[in-house]
């Protein structure tokens, strides 16, 4: 009989040349436990997406007592459905005032479609502006406005009248003008590896998007939930975008995304066509319910409040001669190191120091530090004396870059 890892290689699509094929029977809290008790501390959070932390018993709860009710029952649109409605109103509360309008999807890549869309009907304009080293997914539209060339090449032909700026060039936004639909941003690139903005910038891109009637969307779907120290990064920098994308940490780690703006701009989707927009399982109850109760355990236990101390602990622990720097926001960090080779070995030898830890797509040069929020202070002493024990390891056994 074959194992599951043999199964896993056999049967299952995959996303790399050497996945890191750890086996996972259960988690709870920042833990993942092995199928021989082996534990392992996450300090990824499934990138982003468990910030309450694994197995958390509100929303389990949530999801037992919304499955007893019911779970698909519709194309998303046609019927009140109460997770729905109780959810996307307790995130209108949450938010700016004006993205008082939420659309349920599945995840983060079709949240970035949904919203490129929207812009484009809205605004009646084609032209659309993202940054080079930003990430916003893996589908046809997402990819066209991904900042790399890497990733995008090979998939060529992509959407048309797309163009890439440079994040923190106050010169670039000149190229946002009246026959741009939309500018698409990370408030906090992700996968360049954790480039936070310079003072001012996203003012004046939000000043320049406002002069031009251009709409500005705000890609948190890493950023958003507490992971900055704030709910959202809109809070942390004080400006509203148009549409705000979410996914990730949404669903409470359950699968769903959202874009979300005013009413006036979201019902651009509902006529000349209808059916502008649609999906079958987007806003699935199940995964709302979930996400509910996950923001409710945010707001309660004071999740992104707590960021910052923790934050700076990490910060005060992670002293070695292989890392740099440690930059970033909230928990939302990169530990940046000498050279890549170590990244590479620091990735891959993690598993052997009880931690699963992760390397971003544009930056080759650095760590990813995104654990649940949830992580405690002796949690985050433990992470990090495993990680200097992996440092040490990397600096005589990994390959100079």
């Amino acid at each position: 009989m074959l194992s599951d890892k043999q199964l896993f290689l056999q049967f299952l699509g995959q996303t790399s040349p050497a996945p890191l094929m750890i086996e996972i029977n259960s988690a709870k809290g920042v833990f993942l436990f092995g199928p021989d008790g082996k534990k392992y501390i996450d300090l990824i959070s499934g990138v982003s997406v468990s910030n309450v932390g694994h197995n958390h018993p509100k929303v389990v709860g949530a999801i037992k007592d919304q499955v007893d009710s019911y779970t698909h029952l519709m194309v998303y649109g046609e019927l009140v459905l109460s997770p729905q409605v109780r959810y996307a109103s307790h995130l209108a509360e949450i938010l700016p005032p004006a993205l008082n309008t939420c659309y349920f999807v599945n995840s983060g890549s079709e949240a970035v479609e949904g919203a490129l869309k929207l812009a484009k009907r809205f605004t009646g304009r084609s032209r659309i502006i993202s940054f080079r080293n930003a990430y916003h997914g893996s589908t046809h539209g997402a990819l066209s406005i991904q900042g790399s060339e890497t990733y995008r090449n090979a998939f060529r032909p992509l959407l048309p009248d797309t163009y890439q700026i440079d994040f923190n060039d106050f010169e670039s936004l000149d190229l946002i003008d009246e026959k741009t639909a939309c500018v698409i941003v990370e408030p906090i690139q992700g996968e360049a590896g954790i480039i936070v903005p310079h003072t001012g910038f996203l003012e004046s891109l939000r000043k320049k998007c406002s002069d031009t009637g251009t709409l500005l969307i705000f890609d948190e779907i890493q950023t958003g939930f507490g992971r900055t120290g704030y709910m959202f990064a809109a809070d942390r920098y004080n400006v509203a975008p148009d549409i705000i994308l979410l996914a990730k940490a949404l669903g409470g780690g359950m699968p769903l995304g959202a874009f979300i703006s005013s009413g006036e701009i979201m019902s651009a989707l509902s006529s000349d066509p209808p059916l502008g927009h649609i999906t079958t399982f987007g806003g699935h109850p199940v995964c709302c319910a979930a996400g509910d109760a996950a923001l409710s355990v945010i707001i309660e236990e004071n999740l992104a409040g707590s960021c910052n101390a923790k934050s700076a602990l990490f910060r005060q622990k992670l002293k070695h001669q292989l890392i740099t720097e440690v930059r970033g926001e909230g928990l939302m960090l990169a530990v940046q190191l000498t050279g890549h080779k170590y990244v590479e070995y620091v990735v891959a030898n993690a598993h052997r120091y009880g931690l699963i830890m992760d390397f971003f797509l544009f930056c080759n040069s650095a760590v990813r530090l995104a654990p649940p929020l949830t992580i405690s202070e002796e949690e985050i002493s433990m992470a990090c004396t495993q990680m200097l024990d992996l440092l040490d390891d990397a600096s005589k056994n990994a390959i100079k870059a």
